[in-house]
């Protein structure tokens, strides 16, 4: 859902307005040279292996240059409450158009998955209540947190991903009908030519009283999804959805396609119960919807 909110399309990591010479002459002022040009360096090295690597050999290596980024970046400017850690600022993110101090250095979440977070928190009984919990590509900020959860039956599912449990095409999924409580699909169905097919096997499997959260990227001022399969060309793919190897962009019909699968959707917007400051501290974006489904 991080393409919800309004794009950077500046070539550089930091702010738009300025120079890439007063963003340096601004972080050697305020933190010193040596500190500022690590910043730099690591906020370089990132978007490097960001889009040159694939991205389940990307799982992998991060689990080794995490702590060193998240060490030289600490400070007490921003939070991730996924583990509570603070750092001067958060880390680019973005395959064309980087969006700036969005990726937590500690956990690697995104503005969406802290705000999923901080909801499953405060707003379900997710962490307490005996759960059979189906997992779509699982994000490393939640992967091992859930995996430690005594109350959760956790089960995880991709096609590529190392973390999958069980490689299944969502289209087509190896599981019997009411099978699990909860479903967490987050940023897969733009990835999926027939997500009609996939709606109706997610709900297929979930079970009668159960629910999830279906997240995806979403443009709230288009009405209509749209999407164009004509459309071959890497570039010119992820200038117009976002990433090349995503089939469309989302408008605010998708909640009436849940509907008309059969869900009961209600369309949260959570950050309108967080205090302004705590959506900056936090680095949430704010109007972001959780699209929660129910059977």
């Amino acid at each position: 859902m991080e393409k919800r909110h309004s794009i950077h399309s500046s070539r550089y990591f930091f702010l738009k307005e300025k120079t890439r010479t007063d963003i340096l002459f601004d972080l050697i002022a305020s933190l010193g040279l040596q500190q500022a040009l690590i910043i730099l360096s690591v906020s370089k090295i990132f978007k490097y292996f960001l889009n040159l690597i694939p991205r389940p050999l990307l799982i992998r290596l991060s689990y080794w240059v995490r702590p060193l980024i998240a060490f030289s970046l600490k400070g007490s400017t921003y939070t991730d409450p996924i583990d509570g850690k603070s750092f001067r600022k958060f880390l680019p993110y973005g395959y064309e158009n980087p969006r700036e101090n969005v990726l937590s250095p500690s956990t690697l979440s995104l503005e969406r998955h802290r705000l999923l977070w901080l909801y499953l928190k405060n707003e379900t009984d997710f962490f307490t209540k005996p759960l059979k919990l189906l997992h779509f590509a699982p994000e490393q900020a939640f992967y091992k947190r859930f995996k430690k959860l005594d109350n959760l039956e956790y089960t995880t599912t991709d096609l590529n991903s190392p973390l999958a449990d069980v490689k299944a095409d969502i289209c087509n999924l190896p599981f019997d009908d009411n099978t699990f409580d909860v479903i967490l699909c987050n940023h897969v169905l733009e990835h999926i030519p027939d997500h009609t097919k996939a709606m109706q096997e997610l709900y297929r499997i979930m079970k009668p009283g159960g629910w999830g959260i279906f997240q995806i990227p979403q443009d709230l001022n288009r009405e209509k999804t749209f999407e164009d399969d004509s459309i071959t060309d890497k570039k010119e793919r992820a200038r117009i959805f976002g990433q090349y190897d995503h089939v469309r962009i989302y408008g605010r019909d998708y909640f009436d396609k849940l509907r008309s699968i059969g869900f009961v959707v209600e369309e949260v917007d959570y950050t309108k119960k967080i205090p302004k400051e705590t959506v900056e501290k936090y680095r949430l974006a704010k109007g972001e919807i959780i699209p929660f489904v129910s059977k």
